[in-house]
C-alpha cells in the first residue's frame, strides 16, 4: 500500500467514524484501520480505564471484551510511558504478557503499539497491530508513521465518545436509583424495575428491535411509574381497592412522570418520557392517559406495559397476594388485543419460560 492510498485509507474511514455515535463500533472500525494502514493481521485499539486501573477492548480481530492491568504487557507500557513501543518477538521481551494468547489461541509473534492521547494531552489508549504481514515480515518505519498519525485522529474521536458513554452512564445510573425511590415509596420489591428492565429487554430483541434500541428501552423502562413520587402515601399504601375519585388522582402519575423529562433534548430521557406516558395505553384504546389505540402506542409503551403488568400480577403489593402463573397466563390470553398488542403478547406467552426465568433468579434481589 503506497503513502498515498494510506492516506486515503484514513481519510475514508474519519469519515465513516465521524457519523457513528457507538463507542464500539467506533473502536471496531479504529482497530480495522490500524490492521489495514499496519498490514497487519491482527489489530486491538486498548482503551484505558483509570478508574479500575484496567485497559479494555472489544474490537481485538476475532476476540471478545478482554480486561487487563493497566500497566501490563507492551501496551501498557506504551500507554503508560507515551512511547511507540515495537518487538519483533513478543516472547523474547519480558515486558509481554502471555495471557491473551492463552484465553485466545492465538500465537504473537511481532508487535507494534501506538499510543494516542485525548485533547489535554493525557494518553488514553493504544493501536496494537500483531503480526506483520506477509507472514515473517518486519513492522518498519513507515508503518510507525502512519499508525502515529491515525493514532492522533484516534485519540480526538475517542475523547469525546468516551466522555458522551460516561454522561449516558450517569443518566442510566441516576434513572435506575430514581426508578428504585419511587417503587420503595409504593413498598413494590426492591428491584421491580430492574426486573421490568429486563422483560422489556428481551421482549424487544424477541419482537425484532434493533440492539441498541432494546438497550435504550432497558436503561429508560425504571422510569415508567416515576411520576409515583407525587402521588400521596395513603393512595399509594392503601391495602383495598381506590375509589373512582381516588384513581383519577393515581392515573395523574403518568403525566406527572411524562412533565418530568419532557423538556429534555437527551434520547434517554425522552425515552423515558415516553414510557412513563404511554405504559397505561391499551392497546383497544381503553388506556390512559391520552386513550391512544393500537399502534399509535410507542412500541416502548406496548413492551412496558407487559413487561409492567407481569411483574405486578406476580408479585406481592400491599393490596394483592402474587398470582400462580396460570393465572397469570389465561389473564394475558385473555386480554390479548385488549390491554395488550397481541403480535407482542403472542412473543411473550411464546417464550414465557425466558421471563420467568428472569423473574425468580431476580425474586430475592
Amino acid at each position: 500500500m503506497t503513502t498515498t492510498h494510506k492516506l486515503t485509507t484514513i481519510l475514508s474511514y474519519i469519515a465513516g467514524i465521524s457519523g457513528e455515535s457507538d463507542l464500539h463500533k467506533t473502536l471496531m472500525q479504529l482497530a480495522n484501520l490500524g490492521k489495514d494502514l499496519a498490514s497487519a493481521d491482527r489489530c486491538t485499539v486498548w482503551i484505558l480505564d483509570e478508574k479500575a486501573d484496567e485497559l479494555w477492548t472489544t474490537t481485538a480481530h476475532g476476540v471478545q471484551e478482554l480486561r487487563i492491568p493497566a500497566n501490563s504487557g507492551l501496551v501498557g507500557t506504551s500507554i503508560s510511558t507515551g512511547d511507540i513501543v515495537h518487538v519483533e518477538n513478543a516472547y523474547e521481551d519480558e515486558r509481554f504478557n502471555s495471557a491473551v494468547d492463552v484465553h485466545t489461541g492465538y500465537s504473537t509473534k511481532s508487535i507494534l503499539c501506538v499510543p494516542f492521547m485525548d485533547s489535554d494531552g493525557k494518553y488514553i489508549g493504544a493501536f496494537q497491530a500483531i503480526n506483520k504481514m506477509p507472514e515473517g515480515q518486519p513492522f518498519n518505519e513507515e508503518d510507525k508513521e502512519i499508525v502515529r498519525l491515525a493514532a492522533s485522529y484516534a485519540g480526538n474521536a475517542l475523547d469525546s465518545k468516551l466522555l458522551h458513554e460516561e454522561l449516558v452512564a450517569t443518566q442510566k445510573e441516576i434513572l435506575e436509583t430514581m426508578g428504585q425511590i419511587g417503587e420503595s415509596r409504593s413498598r413494590e420489591t426492591g428491584h421491580h424495575v430492574k426486573r421490568v428492565a429486563l422483560y422489556s429487554y428481551r421482549l424487544a430483541l424477541l419482537a425484532g428491535l434493533p440492539e441498541q434500541e432494546a438497550k435504550l428501552l432497558m436503561s429508560a423502562s425504571p422510569m415508567h411509574d416515576i411520576g409515583k413520587v407525587a402521588i400521596p402515601d395513603h393512595l399509594l399504601l392503601k391495602p383495598g381497592g381506590l375509589t373512582d375519585e381516588e384513581f383519577e388522582q393515581m392515573k395523574e402519575h403518568t403525566e406527572i412522570g411524562y412533565h418530568i423529562f419532557r423538556h429534555s433534548t437527551k434520547e434517554l430521557l425522552q425515552a423515558a418520557a415516553r414510557i412513563a406516558y404511554e405504559h397505561h395505553e391499551k392497546w383497544d384504546g381503553s388506556g390512559y392517559p391520552q386513550g391512544l389505540k393500537g399502534e399509535n402506542i410507542h412500541i416502548f409503551g406496548r413492551i412496558t406495559a407487559i413487561a409492567d403488568v407481569f411483574d405486578a400480577l406476580g408479585s406481592d403489593r400491599v393490596y394483592k397476594k402474587a398470582w400462580p402463573d396460570h393465572k397469570i397466563l389465561n389473564h394475558f390470553r385473555e386480554q390479548i388485543g385488549r390491554h395488550f398488542d397481541p403480535k407482542l403478547m403472542n412473543i411473550f406467552l411464546a417464550h414465557f419460560d425466558h421471563f420467568r426465568q428472569i423473574r425468580d433468579e431476580y425474586s430475592s434481589a
